[in-house]
């Protein structure tokens, strides 16, 4: 008796292994298909109709912004910063919070502006076509405008009690100049598989405009580098950029890189933002690359921690960061750069604007 017990607790332990062998290895395979398929270098469409020229003799203004899927505002928080949320509180706020940042973007106006963290159709955003509600609003015969993906997963796991879900997501950059070529460049991938399945896959959406009256190009790249990795990711995608960027301002091209890089600048002062939580944000060390100036305004935080909710807590128990900012080869001068301050009402960063005029 006691052995036909034993061998039928072993055969429905075997069952029971074997219905989980079959769901690991079912879920991998759909992880497999639904992820993002990347190459080195891939051309990016270009929506628009814009004939424009970048003009020498006038000033160019930038703007980038992490926007968050228009679901990390005031009253949320993140579970991979700490927090227990990975969605915005409902389909309304998210469309709303996504208004009041396209009002800030027409009242100044830029250039050029570059987005990250923006949705096409995720479970986190309530399913809400950020990239078609930016191109509605900023039209084609105003601005230009290119897209690349870094994100998409069909199924995101955790958190085990409200798992994130799908996501399709990415970067993009309007231009009120002639964008003649758009690409997206891979970054290097720090995760492994199985995980980097289900992670992001970073890149530069690089875009190239004509200058008046001269044979180079103004070359401006969008970039969200790596943030949850043990810091060698950081460091190979930084080099890859930066090794991109001085091959063009050798060949005399103007250049600019902005975005969210997860590491501040060195000559930023971010003393004013003392170490709260555990990690740590990584410095890039300016002077390594003398053919570059490196923009961040330290007077504003770029950028709040997401470990709680911001609107009903103590401001003095938030972690602050300096993130957000720009990097320009030296035939570009930097007139100001400025962080606006938006009390994180509808995004966990503030948009930062750089006025600049090329040499």
């Amino acid at each position: 008796m006691k052995n036909k017990a034993l061998k039928k607790v072993l055969v429905s332990f075997g069952v029971l292994l074997g219905a989980v062998a079959v769901f690991v290895a079912g879920f991998l395979v759909f992880a497999s298909v639904t992820t993002l398929p990347v190459q080195d270098i891939e051309a990016m469409e270009i929506n628009g109709n814009v004939t424009g020229k970048v003009d020498k003799n006038r000033e160019i203004q930038l703007l980038t912004w992490n926007i968050g899927y228009g679901a990390l505002d005031e009253r949320q928080d993140f579970y991979y910063d700490g927090g227990t949320g990975v969605d915005g509180e409902s389909a309304e706020v998210v469309q709303a919070n996504i208004k009041a940042i396209k009002d800030k973007i027409k009242e100044v106006d830029p250039d050029v502006f570059f987005l990250q963290e923006t949705d096409i159709d995720s479970q986190r955003s309530f399913h809400y076509n950020e990239k078609a509600s930016f191109e509605e609003d900023f039209k084609g015969d105003t601005y230009q405008n290119s897209f690349a993906r870094n994100f998409k997963a069909g199924f995101i796991p955790i958190p085990l009690n409200h798992p994130m879900g799908n996501v399709e997501a990415g970067i993009a950059t309007f231009s009120k100049f002639q964008i003649t070529s758009s690409t997206r460049e891979q970054l290097p991938i720090p995760f492994s598989w199985p995980v980097s399945l289900v992670n992001l896959k970073r890149c530069l959406l690089i875009n190239r405009s004509p200058v008046l009256f001269s044979d180079k190009e103004f070359v401006t790249v969008n970039l969200h580098l790596e943030a949850y990795d043990d810091g060698e990711g950081k460091t190979k995608q930084l080099r890859q950029l930066m090794d991109f960027m001085q091959e063009e301002y050798d060949k005399g091209n103007y250049v600019v890189a902005c975005g969210d890089f997860n590491q501040t600048f060195s000559n930023s002062d971010v003393s004013k933002y003392p170490k709260i939580v555990d990690w740590e944000c990584p410095v890039i060390d300016v002077s390594d690359y003398p053919d570059f100036t490196f923009s961040m305004d330290d007077s504003v935080p770029t950028c709040r921690s997401l470990d709680k909710p911001y609107f009903d807590s103590d401001k003095a128990t938030h972690q602050y960061y300096m993130l957000d900012g720009f990097i320009t080869s030296n035939n570009i001068k930097v007139n100001s750069v400025k962080t606006i301050d938006l009390g994180f009402k509808n995004t966990d960063h503030n948009p930062v604007v750089m006025s600049v005029t090329l040499d």
